[in-house]
């Protein structure tokens, strides 16, 4: 009994030790950015980081999108390592980490989707100067309830006490507004009008214009100059699941492959797609790569709704559970003759029936999940990638 006491005694005073740690390394670090959100986390994570390193301010920055990476003062990246899956506690040895190095300022994506692990991470681990929160969209709704109202409170979990926000939402932002009232904090919400379209032409992949203008005002809440962080995100390495274009021309065909598979919620693929055909010529094929995960099939119901409002060409099915899921687009309209259950066949045999279906150009976009058992969705990518020819 004694020794379970002690054992005890010890476990409490290790933990008191251990915050005091990291309290201090939190203090270390003057401007730290909390990135929360449904959609875009990544990709602000970085653009926010590259603008302040633009402006000369050494920091460190935490992704945790398709890949999590540390990236470091000097823009290199290093990935990773998960032996046990994600754990919110990573967040501490990230500060452990970066405040040994003595920066200007973090910028660290949220690592939590239940709205209790999001409080305590704000409030335990990071203790923001300055909360991002990029949008509110209807997805893990197992954790975060089933209405976008739910949703949009659980994301507030990360505004702070006596600080300040900043938003790309504009539908909910009347929710986070009411949050940040209650919480003594400045509340922002920022346009994307604010971005220019000639200013967009300078990245070297496929931007959101909300995320640019959204860490445009937060590198200028910290000092930097608009031209000088722009330049910065224009010229940085973007997430590895960002929207990429990939163009393959063989056979006197040309193949136009789109990664959407980081936004696999049902209003950014459908603003994603949206925006990619708003840009095609008549004669130019659509077609949809829906690659479905089997613990994951909820989603890609929801994603079945959305192609069910699309105009395109063709739908071709891949991944786990397509012969459920062709019945559920079957059930749903959508025309048989536009659709293709293929499984998880070789790349190249589905980039074979791709060239099957063009007549001269097609314009391939890839939803859903880019893992599963075999991180199917990943080899498509990965595929489309070494074909292309200098696409972006």
């Amino acid at each position: 009994m004694l020794i379970l006491i002690f054992a005890t005694l010890a476990l409490i005073i290790f933990w008191i030790i251990e915050y005091l740690r990291h309290y201090r390394n939190i203090k270390k670090i003057p401007v730290r950015v909390h990135v929360n959100g449904t959609r875009g986390k990544s990709s602000v994570t970085r653009l926010i980081s590259a603008g302040l390193r633009a402006g000369g301010l050494k920091t460190i920055a935490k992704t945790t999108g398709t890949l999590p990476r540390v990236i470091h003062e000097d823009g290199t990246e290093s990935a990773i390592i998960r032996l046990a899956g994600a754990n919110i506690i990573e967040q501490k040895y990230i500060f452990r980490y970066a405040a040994a190095k003595n920066p200007d300022a973090i910028v660290i994506e949220c690592m939590a989707v239940n709205p209790v692990l999001q409080w305590i991470t704000e409030r335990k681990f990071v203790q923001s100067t300055i909360s991002v929160i990029t949008n509110s969209r209807l997805d893990h709704l197992d954790l975060m309830g089933e209405t976008i109202e739910s949703v949009t409170k659980c994301l507030c979990n990360t505004i702070p006490d006596n600080g300040v926000c900043y938003t790309s939402e504009r539908e909910q932002f009347k929710t986070m507004e009411d949050v940040a009232k209650k919480r003594n904090t400045e509340i922002h919400s920022i346009s994307p009008t604010e971005i220019s379209p000639e200013e967009m032409e300078g990245f070297r992949y496929i931007e959101h214009p909300d995320n640019v203008a959204l860490s445009l005002e937060i590198c200028k809440k910290i000092g930097v100059p608009r031209d000088v962080a722009l330049k910065g995100m224009q010229e940085m390495q973007p997430d590895p699941g960002a929207l990429k274009k990939y163009t393959v021309e063989e056979n006197n065909k040309k193949i136009v492959f789109y990664n959407v598979f980081a936004a696999n919620d049902p209003d950014s693929t459908k603003m994603i797609w949206l925006n990619i055909i708003s840009h095609l010529k008549s004669g130019q094929q659509k077609i949809i790569i829906l690659n479905s995960r089997a613990d994951r099939y909820f989603r890609s119901i929801q994603l079945l709704d959305v192609c069910a409002e699309l105009d395109f060409d063709y739908l071709l099915l891949t991944g786990e559970r397509t012969e459920q899921l062709y019945k559920d687009a079957l059930k749903r309209k959508i025309d048989e003759k536009k659709l293709r259950e293929l499984g998880e066949l070789e790349t190249n045999i589905l980039f074979d029936k791709i060239k099957e279906l063009t007549i001269k150009e097609s314009h391939i976009v890839g939803i859903g999940n880019i893992a599963g058992a075999r991180k199917y969705g990943g080899q498509i990518v990965k595929y489309f990638k070494e074909k292309s020819l200098g696409g972006k």
